[in-house]
C-alpha cells in the first residue's frame, strides 16, 4: 500500500538513491543539487513508499497555500523508479493531492519532465493529471539536436564553422566559470536581465559536481568570445547557459563552440538540449533564437507546465 510523507533531510541519501534509479530524474532532483539554494524556498517535497520502501520522490516548494515542483528547478514532478507502475501512480498522485488538501494548499503547478530527459518511458504522471482535473497552464518550446545520426548542418552554418576554425579560435573545457559568468552578465545586462545563477553558486555547483557541470570557453588568444555551461545528464546533454561576445559574434566563435560539442566531445550521447526558445510563460516565440538553434540540426521538445486545483 502506498503512504506519502513530507521529506526530511535526514531523507537525503534515500531520495538521492530514488533519483539515481528513477526513470527520469536527473542530476537536477538530488538533494546536494536541490539544496544550493535552499535557503530561498519553504521545502515541501514528499516521499512516496511502498510498504515503506521509497519508490518516487516529489521536489516542490510552498508558498502560501500554493505548492510548485519546482519553483527552482526547470523542471521536476514525480520522479519514480520501475517499481511504480501505472495504477500505483494515479494512486501516489491521489495521495499527494490529499496530503496538501490537510496542509491548506489549494493549487500546485507541475512541471513535468520533458520526455527527452526519460531514460525510461515515464509518463503516468501525465495521464495521472488528466485524470484528476490538471490543466495544462503554459507549454515552452524547447530545442534538441540529434547526436547519433549524421550532423545536419545548414550550409551557412558550415561555413561559419570553417571560418572560425581556419581563423584559429579554440574550445576549450576549463574549471573555474567566472569568465563566462562575468561574459553572460554582460550580453544578458544589454536586455535588462542577468544569470540566474550568481558566481559564487556556479562555483559551489561546479565543485560539487566537476564530472557533470562543465563550462566550456572559445578563446582567441587570451580572448574570451564565447561559453557555455554543460550540464551532463548521461543520454543526454543540456546547454545551461551560451553566452558570445560582439567580438565572438563577428569571429562565429558560438557556431564553432557547438559544432565542437555535437560533433566531437558528445557525439556518442543521444541529445544536446539547447534551452527553451519562448518568453512570456510561452505565450511568445522567439523565431531568430529558435532558428538559430534549427540551424544545428535541432528540432522541437515541449516543457508543460499544469495548474491542479486541490481544494
Amino acid at each position: 500500500m502506498l503512504s506519502v510523507r513530507a521529506y526530511t533531510a535526514t531523507d537525503a541519501p534515500a531520495w538521492d538513491a530514488v533519483v539515481d534509479a528513477s526513470r527520469n530524474g536527473n542530476l537536477l532532483h538530488r538533494r546536494d543539487y536541490m539544496d544550493y539554494h535552499a535557503a530561498r524556498f519553504v521545502d515541501a517535497s514528499l516521499l512516496v513508499e511502498d510498504a515503506g520502501a521509497p519508490v518516487a520522490v516529489f521536489p516542490a516548494n510552498r508558498d502560501g497555500d500554493a505548492v510548485t515542483s519546482h519553483a527552482g528547478l526547470s523542471y521536476a514532478g514525480l520522479v519514480s523508479t520501475h517499481a511504480l507502475r501505472a495504477t500505483a501512480t494515479l494512486e501516489a498522485f491521489e495521495r499527494i493531492a490529499a496530503h496538501y488538501r490537510d496542509t491548506g494548499v489549494r493549487t500546485l503547478l507541475y512541471k513535468a519532465v520533458p520526455h527527452l530527459f526519460h531514460r525510461s518511458p515515464a509518463e503516468e504522471d501525465l495521464y495521472a493529471l488528466h485524470r484528476l482535473g490538471a490543466r495544462l497552464q503554459r507549454r515552452d518550446l524547447s530545442s534538441a539536436v540529434p547526436l547519433r545520426a549524421p550532423p545536419r548542418f545548414a550550409a551557412a552554418r558550415k561555413r561559419s564553422v570553417a571560418k572560425a576554425r581556419r581563423a584559429g579560435l579554440r574550445v576549450q573545457r576549463v574549471e573555474d566559470p567566472a569568465p563566462l559568468h562575468a561574459l553572460l552578465g554582460e550580453v544578458l545586462q544589454r536586455h535588462g536581465a542577468r544569470p540566474t545563477h550568481s558566481l559564487d553558486e556556479l562555483r559551489l555547483l561546479c565543485a560539487r559536481f566537476p564530472a557533470q557541470i562543465v563550462p566550456y570557453e572559445v578563446r582567441d588568444g587570451a580572448d574570451l568570445l564565447a561559453g557555455t555551461l554543460v550540464y551532463d545528464f548521461g543520454h543526454v546533454v543540456h546547454t545551461q547557459y551560451l553566452a558570445c561576445s560582439e567580438q565572438g559574434r563577428r569571429a562565429d566563435a558560438l557556431s564553432l563552440l557547438l559544432a565542437e560539442l555535437i560533433e566531437q566531445v558528445y557525439a556518442q550521447r543521444e541529445f544536446l538540449s539547447l534551452g527553451i526558445s519562448t518568453e512570456q510563460q510561452g505565450r511568445v516565440l522567439n523565431a531568430g533564437l529558435v532558428e538559430q538553434k534549427e540551424r544545428f540540426g535541432a528540432r522541437a521538445v515541449v516543457h508543460d507546465f499544469y495548474h491542479w486545483e486541490l481544494q
